[in-house]
């Protein structure tokens, strides 16, 4: 008689998505250096050889978990400065919603790409490319956001594109790292409403 077909190994018998967003938020408060394997296998409850399988080493997890996390971002910031509302009611969403994202849990966590990656990026060329995308990515959807407001009018046909999304970027930049470092929401929420006017001036 012909033998059944079965595959071989144990079938995964943990939901991955559960893992990575454990794992996200060990690596977000802690940085890759600050986290273990053991710790991630204790939180999740899968075994060392379940986790290495399914993501390999700590390093490729923390990876994974960057790259998780700025799809999430981007989905929120395409979704945020889409378009529907002035430039300046957007922008301001946008930032207030980076506030509330860098503040949330128990203790201030600012960014996890821009708190945790440069840390690596020093010693690690591959993290040094992920930040460098990170970086340009953040670039890119502001300065569409004002090429948008360009053309319809709410900036002058003379906005330096490149420039104002530079100097919003870098407000964010900012804003990620003092949450990171103990800044109230307040504090951040001032310095957001300083720079508005700034940023979607129209002379």
């Amino acid at each position: 008689m012909p033998q059944e077909n079965r595959p071989r190994g144990r079938p995964r018998t943990f939901d991955a998505d559960a893992v990575l967003a454990i794992a996200q938020d060990a690596f977000w408060r802690r940085g890759l250096a600050g986290v273990s394997l053991d710790e991630v296998s204790a939180a999740t409850g899968v075994a060392r050889p379940g986790l290495a399988a399914a993501f390999g080493d700590k390093r490729a997890l923390y990876l994974r978990t960057i790259d998780a996390f700025t799809a999430q971002m981007d989905v929120a910031a395409r979704t945020l400065m889409g378009g529907s509302r002035p430039l300046r009611v957007e922008l301001g969403a946008f930032f207030t919603g980076a506030v509330d994202l860098y503040l949330a849990g128990d203790e201030p966590r600012g960014c996890m790409a821009l708190c945790t990656l440069p840390v690596e990026a020093a010693d690690d060329p591959e993290i040094r490319v992920r930040l460098g995308a990170v970086l340009n990515r953040t670039d890119a959807l502001l300065q569409a956001r004002f090429q948008l407001a360009r053309a319809r009018g709410e900036l002058p046909a003379r906005t330096n594109i490149a420039g104002r999304g530079a100097l919003a970027a870098a407000l964010l930049h900012s804003v990620a790292i003092r949450a990171r470092a103990g800044a109230g929401r307040a504090t951040l929420l001032a310095m957001i409403r300083a720079a508005l006017p700034l940023l979607c001036r129209a002379d």
